[in-house]
């Protein structure tokens, strides 16, 4: 079962897209849609992907981050990003820390997941039912956007 609607988002770091750290920590004071997911370049992670990119400036304009997470390196990362040209950071949780500290581990891939943590910390929503194509959309409705 997701973690529930209140309760601290576990804090993590990880390596991005592109070799970086980060941490949830370096997002205090903002919001954070942290969407996990299966596997990079696969048909439905992919339209979950390019909704989150289309949606981009949306996100941006309302000063929310947009970080997804699945098993894959850092190279798969690269090459998912560059294929479709998506414009977030994607996080390596090769070791599936995230995975397990957000409860979706599906069996050694990521269940498909989104949280939205809010300034403080805390989720402030949680969607275990996704629609890969109109995600984005869904998840900005949600936070009343």
């Amino acid at each position: 079962m997701p973690l529930a609607v209140g309760t601290d988002a576990p804090a993590f770091t990880a390596k991005d897209t592109n070799g970086n750290t980060v941490s949830l920590s370096d997002f205090a004071g903002k919001t954070v849609v942290l969407y996990f997911y299966p596997k990079d370049d696969t048909p439905g992670c992919t339209k979950q992907a390019c909704s989150f990119r289309d949606a981009q400036s949306k996100y941006q304009n309302k000063d929310v981050v947009v970080l997804g997470v699945s098993a894959d390196d850092e190279v798969s990362h690269q090459a998912f990003t560059q294929k479709y040209n998506l414009n977030f950071p994607l996080l390596a949780d090769t070791d599936k820390s995230l995975i397990k500290a957000f409860d979706v581990d599906g069996g050694g891939y990521a269940k498909r997941v989104t949280y939205v943590i809010g300034p403080d910390g805390k989720i402030t929503h949680v969607d275990a039912s996704v629609n890969t194509t109109t995600h984005a959309e869904d998840v900005l409705a949600a936070l009343g956007l």
